[in-house]
């Protein structure tokens, strides 16, 4: 079995999408991962601004990589999101799951997505654990 606080960056070289957006890790412990990346062009919508979608993968991946550091392979059943704050290309964004809370195989998780200090969104998620090991 994978020590938690290496399964973040496992996972992350398994992902071609949050590769693509240019996710990196910022921090990691066992129930809480950090991550930044930065808004680029491609990014936007048909308004000029970050598509919603940007922010929802970097919270999705966050809680993702959290659920995960428990040892135990944890799969997405529910997430939502409140988009707070509209973001522009070139804004540096982080999403950090800032709570992480396990009830037998379901775990329940809450990611703040920052630009600077400033909260832009809240992005909520419970977790199904399965019983495999990563390794």
């Amino acid at each position: 079995m994978i020590e938690g606080k290496k399964i973040p960056a496992k996972m992350l070289s398994l992902d071609p999408f949050s590769t693509w957006l240019g996710i990196e890790i910022v921090s990691v412990e066992v129930g809480r991962v950090k991550l930044g990346m930065t808004i680029r062009p491609e990014m936007l919508n048909s308004m000029g601004k970050a598509h919603g979608g940007i922010t929802y993968s970097l919270a999705d991946t966050a809680f993702g990589f959290t659920s995960n550091t428990h040892g135990k392979k944890a799969v997405s059943i529910e997430t939502s999101i409140n988009h707070i704050e509209a973001l522009e290309a070139g804004d540096h964004i982080t999403a950090e799951c800032t709570l992480d809370k396990t009830k037998t195989k379901v775990g329940f998780n809450i990611v703040e997505i920052k630009k600077d200090d400033e909260l832009v969104a809240l992005f909520k998620g419970v977790v199904y654990r399965t019983s495999k090991d990563w390794e």
